[in-house]
Protein backbone atom coordinates (compact mmCIF):
# COMPACT_ATOMS: atom_id res chain seq x y z
CA UNK A 1 0.00 0.00 0.00
CA UNK A 2 1.16 3.29 -1.20
CA UNK A 3 1.39 6.31 1.67
CA UNK A 4 -0.95 8.13 -0.18
CA UNK A 5 -3.54 5.04 -0.11
CA UNK A 6 -3.03 4.77 3.80
CA UNK A 7 -3.65 8.60 4.45
CA UNK A 8 -6.81 8.35 3.22
CA UNK A 9 -7.84 5.00 4.98
CA UNK A 10 -6.35 6.82 7.99
CA UNK A 11 -8.43 9.82 7.26
CA UNK A 12 -11.86 7.59 6.62
CA UNK A 13 -11.18 5.31 10.16
CA UNK A 14 -10.48 8.22 12.17
CA UNK A 15 -13.53 9.95 10.72
CA UNK A 16 -15.89 7.61 10.32
CA UNK A 17 -15.18 4.61 11.97
CA UNK A 18 -13.63 5.87 15.06
CA UNK A 19 -16.19 9.29 15.12
CA UNK A 20 -12.97 11.32 15.74
CA UNK A 21 -13.71 15.21 15.84
CA UNK A 22 -10.05 15.49 14.89
CA UNK A 23 -7.89 13.27 12.35
CA UNK A 24 -4.02 13.18 13.00
CA UNK A 25 -1.74 12.84 10.07
CA UNK A 26 1.88 12.81 11.46
CA UNK A 27 2.40 15.53 13.58
CA UNK A 28 -0.70 17.35 11.36
CA UNK A 29 -4.36 17.80 13.50
CA UNK A 30 -6.84 18.57 11.00
CA UNK A 31 -10.79 18.76 12.37
CA UNK A 32 -13.91 16.83 11.68
CA UNK A 33 -16.77 18.77 10.60
CA UNK A 34 -20.36 18.91 9.66
CA UNK A 35 -21.84 20.30 6.44
CA UNK A 36 -24.48 22.65 7.39
CA UNK A 37 -27.02 21.03 5.47
CA UNK A 38 -27.23 17.34 5.70
CA UNK A 39 -24.65 16.61 8.85
CA UNK A 40 -22.20 14.60 6.72
CA UNK A 41 -18.88 14.44 7.99
CA UNK A 42 -16.30 16.07 6.41
CA UNK A 43 -12.30 17.59 6.74
CA UNK A 44 -9.71 19.43 5.16
CA UNK A 45 -5.99 18.25 4.93
CA UNK A 46 -3.06 18.88 3.05
CA UNK A 47 -1.25 15.51 1.83
CA UNK A 48 2.24 15.87 -0.15
CA UNK A 49 1.40 19.28 -0.72
CA UNK A 50 -2.03 18.46 -2.09
CA UNK A 51 -5.28 20.35 -0.44
CA UNK A 52 -8.09 17.33 0.23
CA UNK A 53 -11.57 17.14 1.19
CA UNK A 54 -12.59 14.04 2.43
CA UNK A 55 -16.42 14.12 2.65
CA UNK A 56 -18.98 11.38 4.22
CA UNK A 57 -20.89 9.75 1.14
CA UNK A 58 -24.59 11.37 1.37
CA UNK A 59 -26.35 8.23 1.50
CA UNK A 60 -29.55 10.04 -0.64
CA UNK A 61 -27.80 10.37 -4.32
CA UNK A 62 -28.28 7.84 -6.42
CA UNK A 63 -24.71 6.52 -6.68
CA UNK A 64 -23.54 3.36 -6.14
CA UNK A 65 -21.71 4.66 -3.66
CA UNK A 66 -24.76 6.05 -1.74
CA UNK A 67 -26.10 2.75 -2.31
CA UNK A 68 -23.28 1.09 -0.22
CA UNK A 69 -23.77 4.11 2.13
CA UNK A 70 -27.51 3.27 2.70
CA UNK A 71 -26.58 -0.69 3.21
CA UNK A 72 -24.47 0.46 6.70
CA UNK A 73 -20.55 0.61 4.84
CA UNK A 74 -18.98 3.88 5.66
CA UNK A 75 -17.88 5.29 2.36
CA UNK A 76 -15.98 9.13 2.36
CA UNK A 77 -15.44 10.81 -1.10
CA UNK A 78 -12.19 12.83 -1.40
CA UNK A 79 -11.75 16.25 -3.70
CA UNK A 80 -8.83 17.53 -4.51
CA UNK A 81 -9.37 21.42 -6.57
CA UNK A 82 -13.00 20.57 -7.12
CA UNK A 83 -12.36 17.12 -8.59
CA UNK A 84 -13.32 13.46 -6.84
CA UNK A 85 -9.94 11.95 -6.59
CA UNK A 86 -10.83 8.58 -4.94
CA UNK A 87 -12.86 7.19 -2.23
CA UNK A 88 -12.67 4.88 0.43
CA UNK A 89 -15.97 2.46 0.76
CA UNK A 90 -15.28 0.31 3.99
CA UNK A 91 -11.61 0.53 4.40
CA UNK A 92 -10.72 -0.23 0.43
CA UNK A 93 -9.22 2.78 -1.75
CA UNK A 94 -10.81 3.58 -4.87
CA UNK A 95 -9.18 5.74 -7.57
CA UNK A 96 -10.83 7.73 -9.94
CA UNK A 97 -9.80 7.80 -13.37
CA UNK A 98 -5.82 8.30 -14.21
CA UNK A 99 -4.57 10.08 -11.02
CA UNK A 100 -6.39 12.83 -12.30
CA UNK A 101 -9.68 12.09 -10.85
CA UNK A 102 -11.58 12.77 -14.03
CA UNK A 103 -14.55 10.47 -13.35
CA UNK A 104 -17.31 10.92 -10.98
CA UNK A 105 -18.70 9.03 -7.84
CA UNK A 106 -22.20 9.19 -9.49
CA UNK A 107 -21.04 5.87 -12.08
Amino acid sequence: MNPSEQSLIDVWRQSLVENSEVVVLGTERYPVRLTPKRRLRQVDFVFEGNKIRGLEQNPQTKSRWAQMARSGKKVMQFLSEGRYVANVADGEVNFYGKRGGTEHPSD
